[in-house]
């Protein structure tokens, strides 16, 4: 666990991408204060640009790797836009969708993505990660605060509003989508140990979550369509709520396994299985594996990861002969086409 948490976080600072689009992308970095002080947010904002420069690069490293170039606190572009959440797995943050978000923003998307306290790169308190039911939440008070202030990236399109997530983001997402968990259904027996570590850190094993709060219908019914990138864990998702969901889904899956993520093919193939056949659509890519849907390794990237932990550079490899831009490629164009089909432009 504390070596992934390593990993994740060099690979936010180390990977770039250039912007896949062609209109100036904004972007903001804002606040959003919990009244009872116990989850302040702290969320990265993309948005189709008023202004086409000077532009500022984001998400990256100084020097050796490029992030994402933006017109950073740029006013938003006139006219109302449609709304995609993001959210990142366990120990990430929200570099690690950064290409996505701005190939999004390229195309007309306001994207809007916390760093979930508790279960990110930069904040790894315990008591906060095994709050799992807190992540839909997060997500929920984010459109909170972008719906009702026009000012941060222009005024949103209500029947326009969409949530990704990877890893356990796409845990999180289908929360949001109606799905209800319920942690023992979970196996009894679970291997290998760093898989075990990620479920205990979220409190789905020994106890270490509260049944009710997790199990309680955590749906926002603003959000129209939802997308999973490779998620889980998803098999303690109830075979009944998924089977109520109404709202259509695209679930990625990665088809090349890395040992010891708590995110599996198989959980993929269940929550296909449940969800209605005639809102659902199921990708597998099976050049890709769970990293493929985060930011890109340079080669340079894969050597540092070399010297903090020998073997563990698979976190920069793909599953094929294609390359990670490529498979992003793919990606984001699925996304944008089912969004495009799912919540058509009025």
């Amino acid at each position: 666990m504390r070596r992934f948490a390593v990993l994740l976080a060099l690979v936010a600072c180390l990977a770039g991408h250039a912007a896949l689009a062609g209109e100036p992308v904004g972007s903001k970095q804002i606040g959003i204060p919990d009244p009872a002080g116990e989850r302040p947010l702290q969320a990265r904002l993309w948005y189709p640009a008023g202004t086409s420069g000077p532009l500022t690069s984001i998400g990256g490293r100084e020097g050796s790797f490029p992030g994402i170039e933006v017109v950073e606190n740029a006013p938003p572009a006139a006219g109302s836009h449609p709304l995609v959440l993001l959210s990142h797995g366990f120990g990430g943050n929200w570099r690690n969708l950064n290409w996505l978000a701005s190939e999004l923003a390229g195309r007309g998307y306001v994207v809007a993505a916390p760093d979930h306290p508790g279960t990110t790169t930069f904040d790894k308190r315990p008591e906060q990660a095994a709050r799992l039911w807190e992540r839909p939440h997060d997500l929920s008070r984010v459109l909170d605060a972008v719906s009702t202030d026009p000012g941060l990236a222009g005024p949103i399109e209500a029947g326009r509003i969409a949530a990704i997530g990877h890893s356990l983001g796409g845990w999180t997402v289908m929360a949001l989508a109606g799905g209800r968990y319920d942690a023992s259904r979970l196996p009894a027996i679970c291997s290998p140990a760093p898989l075990c570590e990620a479920l205990t850190a979220v409190g789905l094993r020994d106890g270490g979550t509260d049944p009710a709060r997790l199990g309680a219908d955590l749906r926002d019914a603003r959000i129209g369509a939802v997308v999973s990138l490779d998620l889980g864990p998803a098999l303690g998702f109830t075979p009944q709520s998924l089977a109520a969901v109404r709202i259509p889904v695209l679930v990625f899956a990665a088809g090349t396994p890395v040992p010891g993520i708590a995110a599996l093919k198989q959980d993929s193939d269940y929550l296909v299985s449940a969800l209605p056949q005639a809102t659902t659509r199921y990708l597998p890519i099976p050049d890709a594996t769970h990293f493929s849907f985060m930011q890109l390794c340079l080669p340079e990237a894969a050597a540092a990861i070399e010297n903090i932990a020998p073997g563990e550079s698979f976190v920069c490899r793909d599953g094929g002969t294609r390359d990670r831009t490529a498979l992003h490629r793919q990606i984001a164009d699925e996304i944008l086409a089912f969004l495009a089909r799912v919540q058509p432009s009025r």
